[in-house]
């Protein structure tokens, strides 16, 4: 198993990740490059090593892929593919990519089968009976509907803002988007024909009350309409009204009584979607419990301003020149996903009750830790906004060769395997050692960012000498490895051995 990134990512920033790519319709050798781009860009490079030829067909000729590329030549997909090769000449447990056993991710919602555990997020992608159709066509266990309600809803616009990381793609997204526009008889004609042509395919249908007697009708009608599940939207935080969205999440009373409510209308599972605009989520989610929900989502996105501008003063997105709070998504608020899946997977008061995940979902490595930390299925709505459905191909196949390599036979065996290595708080930690920094003279190239980190952000304990090598004084190092996360060549590692501090 290599696990090793031997990709320079770097030559992927000027790929654009094209719609009907030209450099696949331009190959001639039958690779289709565009598909390889994306798997690099997704941290599939493993997987899509194992699907190429056993010789490199792309040498010792002018690349009518790199001629054809919208961005006249700037992706070197030759030299990306060549790479490729260095991934598939190291050492694998699984010998090509026809070998790998996808039956390791079929998972379950509370007890009902799913084959494999993503799912659209309840949000624009699953918001019509064409979408979700297309996404089932493409490799989708099911979608968690569009919040049902039985009030108006008249979006605003635009509605949507972003903070930009590489490639010009937005790493933090914000929505001041509310719940489905379509009424609610027509959402459930849209189940109906869902639940007939894709039998298999898991609906979970999100709905949002504002008393408890809405949250049991609109219970009864999905269940009667073929959901398989009810999720309980507790968290959208772009709500006008009191007492609806996240204002119902940061009270645990109302979980219990709203839960309870829609639980008595439908005999079908019903999950809590959980806001993370809290200091715990675990009241909430006991709540629930107590309200006799068979599971959690989380999280919904979170209350954010994403930036002013500096010449109008007003926020994005601004709607004639006004804005307000939204909800953040994207890959920024993975961490924060992740820490409140690790309380939930924690709590010994929710054993039993199932996990659904979601929040800054990307690529099949983000799903990982996800489930490492207990979640049992996993939703995603903002990758998909960037990239479309198609990224299902390298979420399954990436998470099944991962969990071939490793044994996993099932999501469920590999479910929170994190948790009895993580706490909640800092000070159960050992404190008591040492990791020094290892540095690779061969890496480094003497540019002395570290030392400036060591200087200015840590402890004084690196040096840069007059030949531009790096000096250590393990007297005064402490082991905070800030020169490790700071190095742009990747020339420092944590040392193997842990030394005892003397008492």
């Amino acid at each position: 198993m290599s696990f090793q990134k031997t990709i320079n990512r770097s030559d992927m920033l000027n790929c654009l990740l094209c719609s009907n790519p030209p450099c696949s319709e331009a190959c001639k050798q039958g690779i289709d490059p565009g598909k390889l781009l994306r798997s690099i860009w997704f941290e599939n490079e493993e997987y899509a090593s194992l699907s190429l030829p056993e010789k490199n067909p792309c040498s010792g000729f002018t690349a009518p892929c790199e001629i054809s590329c919208i961005k006249n030549g700037q992706v070197k997909i030759t030299q990306l593919i060549k790479q490729l090769y260095s991934v598939r000449a190291l050492p694998h447990d699984v010998e090509s990519a026809d070998a790998v056993d996808f039956t390791c991710l079929k998972s379950d919602i509370c007890g009902i089968p799913i084959e494999n555990p993503f799912l659209l997020s309840s949000s624009v992608v699953a918001s019509t009976y064409d979408m979700c159709a297309r996404a089932f066509e493409a490799g989708w266990a099911g979608a968690c509907f569009k919040t049902i309600c039985s009030f108006p809803i008249h979006e605003c616009s635009p509605r949507f803002s972003s903070l930009e990381g590489d490639n010009n793609s937005f790493i933090g997204f914000k929505n001041i988007e509310q719940l489905s526009d379509h009424s609610v008889e027509e959402n459930m004609e849209i189940f109906r024909q869902l639940k007939e042509k894709y039998p298999s395919k898991f609906i979970l249908a999100s709905i949002m009350g504002q008393n408890e007697e809405e949250w049991g009708t609109l219970s009864k009608k999905c269940e009667e309409a073929g959901a398989d599940a009810i999720e309980l939207n507790f968290s959208c935080p772009n709500m006008a009204d009191e007492g609806l969205g996240s204002d119902i999440g940061q009270v645990p009373e109302l979980v219990e009584s709203f839960t309870r409510a829609a639980k008595s209308a439908c005999k079908i599972p019903v999950i809590a979607k959980l806001t993370p605009n809290v200091a715990n989520m675990s009241p909430a989610a006991e709540a629930a419990k107590k309200g006799g929900a068979d599971g959690i989502s989380a999280i919904n996105t979170i209350k954010s301003v994403t930036g002013v501008n500096l010449h109008t003063y007003v926020s994005a997105p601004s709607v004639h020149g006004k804005s307000a709070l939204g909800g953040y998504s994207g890959t920024a608020v993975k961490p924060i996903a992740l820490r409140f899946i690790a309380e939930l997977g924690l709590n010994k008061n929710l054993n039993n009750l199932h996990i659904t995940g979601m929040g800054g979902i990307e690529n099949w490595t983000d799903a990982a830790e996800f489930i490492l930390l207990g979640a049992g299925s996993l939703q995603i709505t903002t990758a998909v906004m960037k990239y479309g459905y198609r990224i299902i191909e390298d979420l399954k196949s990436g998470l099944a060769l991962y969990m071939n390599q490793k044994g996993f036979k099932s999501i469920s065996e590999m479910k929170g395997l994190s948790l009895d290595s993580f706490y909640l708080n800092t000070d159960s930690l050992e404190r008591d050692s040492i990791v020094y920094p290892k540095f690779n003279s061969q890496k480094c190239v003497g540019c002395g960012r570290c030392t400036i980190s060591c200087s200015d952000g840590g402890h004084q304990a690196l040096e840069l000498t007059s030949e531009r090598k790096i000096k250590m004084d393990p007297k005064k190092c402490v082991g905070c490895h800030l020169c490790i996360l700071v190095c742009p060549q990747k020339a420092i590692s944590p040392g193997g051995k842990r030394v005892f501090r003397a008492l």
